[in-house]
């Protein structure tokens, strides 16, 4: 199947309703198509046909490695509520929200998550010391990914 025959746009709506609602997948279905969107899956797409249906898959996003190491398992470590694009900054050229080794209060922006074209801005959850940050500006990011480490 061509990538023209597959609706990009009702795909990407349907992955921001999963997100939107907490739910793990959606399925829908009409007379020439049958579309099922899944969280941490491969979105499949299949035409109804006489003959053998055609499946046109999108890949799955890795999750990157070295998040892993650089202050995932902390105690400190500050987790990304949603998942969009991380900018550590209120707009381009602007100065970042909060540098290392800043001190931060609960309740202050320390970065916005863009999520369908809804800027989110992200509070620290708790007062501290920031020690890490481990995203970088435009970076896309998921749900539970650490983004800071506050000591």
């Amino acid at each position: 199947m061509s990538k023209s025959g597959v609706d990009q746009e009702l795909i990407r709506q349907l992955a921001a309703l999963l997100t939107e609602t907490d739910l793990s997948e959606i399925e829908i279905e009409t007379e020439s198509l049958r579309l099922r969107v899944a969280r941490q899956m491969a979105a499949a797409v299949t035409h109804v046909a006489a003959h053998a249906p055609a499946a046109a898959a999108a890949p799955a996003a890795a999750a990157p490695a070295a998040a892993a190491d650089s202050g995932a398992s902390h105690p400190g470590a500050v987790t990304s509520p949603m998942v969009g694009t991380a900018y550590l900054a209120p707009e381009p050229g602007a100065p970042v929200f909060v540098q290392p080794g800043a001190n931060v209060t609960e309740g202050q922006t320390i970065l916005i998550i863009e999520a369908m074209k809804t800027m989110n801005h992200i509070p620290a959850p708790r007062s501290g010391r920031l020690t890490k940050v481990l995203v970088d500006d435009g970076q896309p990011v998921e749900f539970g990914e650490p983004l800071f480490v506050i000591e």
